[in-house]
């Protein structure tokens, strides 16, 4: 290419060429601005996500199905108003204890990303800037989202979600800390931040009772099977009544498990035949207590005189006494 014609002036092609190399530089600065433009604009809406406002009281008894009647107050549905019950489902609140959980006539708010296509997450994930934030976290069931806001890259959110994905649990918070992607000044940082629940012995299922250490199908079994003789666990030693379910079996669990309510066990009202299956109780002291009732003044009835007239055994009598047991 010339760069010159005559007289000294540049060539048309020069001209020409140098134009369309100005156009192609100011079309690919234009080009990048609106791409770091759009990635700004995801980011930013990440930095402030959707929220959404559940009105409700303790009283609320309108079910699931209702959402779109009205509301706790006598309040018709409005656009951003959900119905507690309906949001209970959706956000796994308890339908009957959600309103009582926040207080009676109390909002209560629940935080909800808005669901963006998987590019706009892709990219969202890839520039946002690494914020560290510090709030309760439950590590078995930490979004990646909330564990990238936590401080960690996504690399580590993901393997941390994969170890998850494949069966693995943080039964405590020192399981987390060995995790090989979480490093020492991380977790001193979220120590006091991470919350694991306890399983309860009164509502937990089979598979929650395989999670604990040292429990397998059989142990499971048991323990649920026993609750149901007992009308409910009162105190989590009497795991220690299940055959060989020894003391160290019960020192590796003992941390990781809580006793919830439980109906008490009615003892002055049951009939011989449903106090006979209590483990403490038996055919022949539910015949003698039936007798005691009939025979003895209610004011006086008492585990400690079903001791003391040898209706119970010392041992047993003592169990029986640390349960739950509805007044007579």
């Amino acid at each position: 290419m010339k760069t010159s014609g005559k007289g000294g002036h540049p060539s048309s092609s020069f001209v020409a060429g140098s134009v369309a190399l100005l156009f192609l530089v100011i079309g690919y600065q234009a080009a990048l601005f609106i791409h770091k433009a759009s990635v700004a604009r995801i980011v930013a809406n990440h930095d402030h996500p959707d929220t959404v406002y559940i009105y409700g009281t303790a009283t609320q008894t309108d079910s699931a199905g209702s959402a779109g009647s009205a509301g706790s107050a006598g309040r018709p549905s409005e656009p951003g108003r959900v119905h507690p019950r309906s949001a209970a489902a959706e956000y796994g609140l308890s339908p009957a204890a959600s309103p009582a959980e926040y207080g009676n006539n109390k909002s209560y708010k629940i935080r909800k990303d808005y669901k963006h296509s998987p590019e706009a997450v892709a990219i969202r994930r890839e520039n946002t800037p690494r914020r560290y934030e510090c709030f309760p976290f439950d590590p078995n069931s930490v979004s990646i989202d909330d564990l990238m806001r936590l401080g960690f890259t996504l690399k580590q959110a993901q393997s941390i979600d994969n170890y998850r994905k494949k069966g693995g649990r943080f039964r405590r918070k020192s399981d987390f800390a060995r995790s090989y992607v979480v490093e020492d000044s991380v977790y001193k940082r979220l120590e006091q931040y991470i919350t694991i629940p306890r399983i309860d012995i009164n509502s937990a299922d089979s598979a929650a009772f395989e999670t604990l250490p040292g429990i397998g199908k059989f142990f499971a079994s048991r323990m649920v099977g026993y609750r149901e003789e007992l009308h409910g666990y009162s105190y989590p030693e009497q795991l220690m009544d299940i055959w060989h379910f020894d003391q160290e079996k019960y020192d590796g669990l003992k941390d990781l498990i809580t006793v919830g309510p439980a109906a008490p066990y009615p003892l002055w009202t049951l009939p011989e035949s449903g106090l006979a299956l209590h483990p403490y109780i038996g055919r022949r002291a539910a015949h003698a207590i039936t007798i005691f009732r009939d025979n003895t003044p209610k004011e006086e009835w008492s585990v400690a005189a079903l001791i003391e007239a040898g209706i119970l055994d010392k041992e047993k009598g003592e169990k029986l006494a640390r349960c739950r047991i509805s007044p007579p």
